[in-house]
C-alpha cells in the first residue's frame, strides 16, 4: 500500500523504520516495483512507517514527524537524489537536536544512476536488496559538506557521494531534461557536455597548501567511488577515512577528453598525467565565474567554493565487508 503521508503499520517487531518512496525515481521504476518490495519490507524489518514523495521539499515533513515518532532507522527508495534530500534535512535535525539519538540511514538503489549503492555493495535486484538491508547494520560514516555563494548568498549543503566543479552541473541539467532515462543517459550528457563545454580556470588548495591552477573538466572531491551511472572516478575512496580523494580532470583538446572518457568507467584515469589525485581534509576553489556543481547528482553554480569532510558525521547502513 503506498500512502501520500506517512502512516504506521503495526508488526511484531520492535524497531521501527519510515520509508521514504520516491516512486517518480529511475523514470518511475520505484514507483512500479513498490507492490513488489513492499511486502519483503513488511518480513524483513518489521514496523513500517511508508512516506510517498512528491517533491524534495516533503522529505523534513516527514522526518519530523518520524523523529517525534520514535523512529529511530529511514530508507530511501530513490536514486541519489533522494538521497541528497534525506541526508540533508538528517543533518540539519542532528544540528537542531544535539541531544537526541541520530537516525540510521539505508538506501535501497532504484534510480538512475545509484552510484553510492555500487560503494556500498548493495545488489541491484529489489529482493537481494532488501535482503541486503536486513542484514546490514548502523556505522558511522564522513560525510562531505559544500559552502559557497550563488547570488551573493551563502549556501550550505551535505553530501553523501560525490561533489564536483566543473562540467558536472551541466551534465546534471541535461541528465534532468530527460523525462525517460537509459542506462546510457549519463554518458551521452558526458559526451554531450564535453563536445559543447568549455574546461574552467580553476585555483584549488588542498589543506590549505596551493595543488592546481589552470584550467579543468571536473574536480571531484570524492566520499564514495563513483558516479555518473558507474564511472569510476575515485576507484580507491573509503567513506570511513576522514579524507576526501579528490580528482582532478585537466582541461584538453575535446577529441582527447572523448578519448579518454571511457578510462573513467574502468578507473584508469587515475594513471593518466593529465588527471590529479590527492587526499585532503578540505579543498577551496577560486575562480573569476560561477563554477557549475554537481552535488550527489544535484546541479548547482556558485563562487567561492569550500569542501571540508565532517569525520563520522552520520550513520548509516552497511555491511563489515562494505568497509574494504
Amino acid at each position: 500500500m503506498t500512502l501520500n503521508s506517512p502512516t504506521i503499520r503495526t508488526s511484531e517487531t520492535s524497531d521501527k523504520t519510515l520509508i521514504v518512496l520516491n516512486p517518480h525515481a529511475g523514470g518511475g521504476k520505484a514507483g512500479r516495483l513498490w507492490t513488489q518490495i513492499e511486502p519483503l519490507l513488511w518480513a524483513a524489518l518489521g514496523d513500517l512507517t511508508i512516506a510517498v514523495t512528491q517533491h524534495s521539499d516533503d522529505v523534513a515533513l516527514h522526518l519530523d514527524k518520524a523523529r517525534a515518532a520514535g523512529i529511530t532507522r529511514v530508507i530511501a527508495i530513490g536514486g541519489d537524489g533522494t538521497n541528497y534530500a534525506l541526508i540533508n534535512t538528517l543533518m540539519r535535525l542532528n544540528v537542531e537536536n544535539p541531544n537526541a539519538p541520530r537516525m540510521t540511514f539505508g538506501c535501497l538503489p532504484i534510480g538512475t544512476g545509484h552510484d553510492w549503492a555500487r560503494t556500498l555493495g548493495i545488489p541491484n535486484t529489489p529482493a537481494a536488496a532488501v535482503r541486503w538491508i536486513a542484514g546490514a547494520h548502523s556505522t558511522p560514516i564522513d560525510l562531505g559538506r559544500i559552502r559557497f555563494t550563488a547570488h551573493d548568498q551563502p549556501v550550505e549543503r551535505h553530501f553523501l557521494n560525490i561533489a564536483s566543479a566543473g562540467i558536472g552541473g551541466a551534465i546534471d541539467r541535461r541528465v534532468n531534461l530527460q523525462t525517460r532515462r537509459r542506462p546510457w543517459t549519463f554518458l551521452s550528457a558526458t559526451v554531450a557536455t564535453l563536445l559543447f563545454d568549455q574546461p574552467q580556470p580553476m585555483r584549488v588548495t588542498l589543506d590549505d597548501q596551493p595543488w592546481y591552477d589552470g584550467r579543468a573538466y571536473v574536480l571531484a572531491v570524492a566520499n564514495g567511488r563513483s558516479f555518473g551511472h558507474g564511472m569510476k572516478i575515485a576507484p580507491d575512496a573509503l567513506y570511513d577515512d576522514g579524507l576526501f580523494d579528490v580528482v582532478l580532470i585537466e582541461g584538453m583538446p575535446r577529441l582527447q577528453a572523448l578519448a579518454a572518457l571511457n578510462t573513467v568507467y574502468s578507473g584508469a584515469h587515475i594513471q593518466r598525467a593529465d588527471v590529479h589525485v590527492a587526499r585532503a581534509r578540505s579543498v577551496q576553489i577560486e575562480a573569476t565565474q560561477a563554477i557549475g556543481l554537481d552535488l550527489d547528482g544535484e546541479a548547482a553554480e556558485g563562487g567561492a567554493i569550500r569542501f571540508d569532510v565532517l569525520p563520522r558525521a552520520l550513520d548509516v547502513l552497511t555491511l563489515s565487508d562494505a568497509l574494504l
